[in-house]
C-alpha cells in the first residue's frame, strides 16, 4: 500500500521529521543543520532536558518532549552526564526563548549546534506521543536545513531502511576507551562539583562503562567508595587485577542481548567469584540475563523522572527517574534471583536481588539528576556491603 501523500511544507519550515510509516512532520529547526536517523521515543521530565540530552542512554535515539517549555533555562557546564552529549536530537513544542537563568553560560540553540545535535520545534508532541504509544517508538529521521530545502523521498528511503534498536550493541561504540579513576563528589551550589579526597582507604568499585552516567560516580563517590571506571569490554581477569571490593554494571544504550554477548561471560565469571555487584538499567538488563532471564523490546519504554515503583520487602513507593527501552521478562527470572522493586505503571521488573550471591540491581536511575532523590540509598546500601568483603 502506497504511503499517504505527505502534508504541504509550510511556509518557513526548516526542519522535518519524517518516521518509517512515512508519515511527515513539519517544524521550525534549531540547534545543528543535517540529517540523523535513529528511534523516535517521547520523554515526560518537566527538568533536566541537558541532562538527558547527554545521557549516554539515548545513543540512537531522537527524544520528543512532552513537556513544552525546553531550552528555558538554557544551559551550561555542568549539567551535562558525559562528555558528548549522545540523543541524536530532539523534538518539542515551543521555539527555543532566551535563557532565563543565572547558571546559564549558553543559549539552549546554541548549545545543540556546538555539539551537532538537531532540533525541531513547533511540533504537536501530544499528538507524536500519542502515536508512539499506540503504536510504539518508531524509527525516523530528523533534518534541519535553514533554506527549508528537503528531499522527502531519500528521507522516507532512510527512515525505512534504519535496521532499528534490536540486535543493535552500543555500549562498545560509546565507552571509554581506556581505564581512568573518578573522585569527584556530588554537586553543591556554594562550590560546583568538587573531588573528594577522603575515599583513600573506602572499597574499591570497579565501575564498567556501558554508558556511564557521571552522577551515577559522584554518588558512589558520596557513598564512600574509591572508584576506577573501566570499559565496556573488560576482561574479568583484567578487573581482577584491579582488586575490587565490589564492581558496578553501568547503564547505557542498545539491545541487552547484543552488549551481552561479550558482557555476560565476564559478569557470570564475576559471580562464580561471590563479587558483590550492583548493576543499573542496562547493568540491570545484564545481571538478567547473565542468570538466566530473558530482556525483550517494550512498545513505548519507560523515559521520565516521575515513574512509580513499589519496593515489595516492605511495600514503600519511591518515585524515580527511568530511561529504558528493554525490559527484563519477569517469568523467566530463575529460582535464584527475586524481584525487588516493579513499576506502578504497568508491573514490569523494576529491580531484582539475587538469593545465592550478593548482586542486586534496579531497572531504574537511583542517581536521577536533577531528581527525584528517592532512591539514593541504594548506592549507600552498595558501598555499605563491601566492607566485610574488603576485610576479607
Amino acid at each position: 500500500m502506497a504511503a499517504a501523500p505527505a502534508p504541504a511544507q509550510p511556509k518557513g519550515a526548516t526542519a522535518v521529521l519524517v518516521l518509517a510509516d512515512g508519515a511527515v512532520i513539519w517544524g521550525q529547526g534549531f540547534g545543528a543543520e543535517g540529517v540523523a536517523v535513529g528511534e523516535v521515543c517521547f520523554n515526560t521530565a518537566m527538568t533536566g532536558y541537558q541532562e538527558v540530552i547527554s545521557d549516554p542512554s539515548y545513543a540512537g535515539q531522537i527524544i520528543t518532549f512532552t513537556f513544552p517549555h525546553i531550552g528555558n533555562v538554557g544551559s551550561n557546564i555542568d549539567d551535562i552526564e558525559s562528555p558528548n552529549p549522545h540523543a541524536l536530537g530532539c523534538v518539542v513544542r515551543e521555539a527555543i526563548t532566551p535563557a532565563a537563568s543565572f547558571r546559564s553560560t549558553r543559549n539552549f540553540d546554541e548549545w545543540m549546534k556546538a555539539w551537532g545535535r538537531i532540533g525541531i520545534s513547533g511540533v504537536d508532541t501530544r499528538a507524536l506521543t500519542k502515536r508512539i504509544r499506540l503504536g510504539g517508538a518508531p524509527n525516523g529521521v530528523i533534518a534541519h536545513n535553514k533554506v527549508g530545502k528537503f528531499d522527502l523521498r531519500r528521507l522516507r528511503l532512510q527512515a525505512a531502511g534504519w535496521p532499528g534498536l534490536e540486535g543493535m550493541d552500543l555500549a562498545s561504540v560509546i565507552s571509554a576507551t581506556q581505564n581512568y579513576g573518578w573522585d569527584e563528589g556530588l554537586w553543591s551550589m556554594h562550590k560546583g562539583y568538587t573531588a573528594n579526597h577522603e575515599n583513600s582507604g573506602g572499597p574499591h568499585v570497579v565501575a564498567i562503562d556501558y554508558g556511564m552516567k557521571r552522577n551515577i560516580l559522584r554518588n558512589l563517590v558520596a557513598a564512600g567508595a574509591r572508584v576506577t571506571v573501566v570499559p565496556a569490554r573488560t576482561s574479568f581477569d583484567e578487573i581482577m587485577a584491579l582488586a575490587p571490593d565490589g564492581v558496578f554494571l553501568s547503564n547505557g544504550p542498545g539491545d541487552p542481548a547484543a552488549t551481552g554477548q561479550y558482557a555476560v561471560p565476564v559478569i557470570n565469571a564475576l559471580l562464580e567469584a561471590d563479587m558483590p555487584i550492583f548493576g543499573i538499567c542496562l547493568g540491570h538488563q545484564l545481571l538478567g540475563l547473565a542468570v538466566g532471564a530473558r530482556t525483550v523490546k517494550m512498545q513505548q519504554g519507560h523515559r521520565g523522572a516521575n515513574h512509580p515503583v513499589k519496593r515489595l520487602v516492605d511495600g514503600r513507593v519511591e518515585i524515580t527517574s527511568m530511561n529504558h527501552g528493554f525490559t527484563v521478562d519477569t517469568e523467566t527470572l530463575p529460582p535464584t534471583a527475586r524481584a525487588t522493586h516493579v513499576s506502578l505503571f504497568d508491573g514490569s521488573l523494576a529491580g531484582l536481588e539475587l538469593t545465592d550471591k550478593p548482586a542486586f540491581s534496579v531497572q531504574y536511575h537511583p542517581e536521577a539528576s536533577p531528581g527525584p532523590q528517592d532512591s539514593h540509598y541504594l548506592f549507600e546500601k552498595f558501598v555499605a556491603q563491601l566492607s566485610p568483603f574488603k576485610a576479607a
